[in-house]
């Protein structure tokens, strides 16, 4: 099936709510173009020194998402063009990307990576630490110019038990709620991204609330490149 038609099958299938981000990462700047050019224009990479190519030989209406684990010593290279760094993980990595963003300075958009999943190999605050992290964050008045915490991102656990991703996704949903529910009336109003689904289990993450979801191969086809 050709990727528009790929495309067009799942769009139709998703929310008009629900975002959807194409995931491009080990794809040539032809292939992304391939979808460009049917209309996506969030896309999503996990490497910087994959993405800064892309980003400078592609179109720059594109809105980059950056979704994978993110060293610090790497949000050099994307903090001026990224729209949304979904894999927040620590507060170390935060306050990098705050560091970084005030000396351009611009204000960058920013998800907090909770981990929702059974395997110990997936990133994220745990999420009886993230609640409170996040209030102390939003109480860092000296950060606001420079990032917005848009939400949560989580990962399910890679299995085909469909009842214990919906526990976990279900879990995160939860939690993205409660979180909320106390921040303050100004951080309230961009905390509305909640990012979770992939090609495997994005159905059930949109059942559970998810209002973004991140579809590499389901769209994309397998990958082809390395660059």
């Amino acid at each position: 099936m050709p990727l528009k038609e790929r495309l067009n099958t799942i769009e139709e299938a998703l929310p008009s709510e629900v975002t959807l981000v194409v995931v491009s990462k080990f794809h040539s700047p032809e292939e992304i173009m391939e979808a460009y050019e049917a209309g996506v224009r969030n896309f999503g990479e996990n490497l910087a020194q994959e993405l800064i190519p892309k980003y400078e030989a592609l179109p720059k209406d594109i809105h980059w998402h950056y979704i994978g684990g993110l060293q610090r010593n790497k949000v050099r290279q994307i903090i001026s063009f990224v729209d949304l760094i979904h894999s927040v993980d620590s507060v170390r990595l935060y306050e990098e990307i705050v560091r970084r963003a005030s000396m351009i300075p611009r204000c960058v958009d920013i998800l907090i990576q909770v981990h929702i999943a059974q395997e110990e190999t997936k990133g994220g605050f745990a999420q009886e630490e993230a609640k409170e992290a996040i209030l102390a964050l939003c109480n860092r008045t000296e950060d606001k110019p420079y990032r917005r915490i848009r939400g949560l991102m989580g990962m399910a656990t890679l299995t085909e038990d469909s009842s214990q991703i919906k526990k976990e996704f279900s879990s995160l949903k939860k939690l993205f709620e409660e979180i909320k529910a106390h921040l303050p009336a100004d951080e309230k109003t961009h905390f509305d991204t909640l990012s979770m689904g992939m090609s495997s289990d994005w159905e059930l993450a949109v059942e559970e609330g998810s209002n973004l979801v991140r579809i590499g191969t389901a769209i994309m086809g397998k990958r082809r490149s390395r660059n």
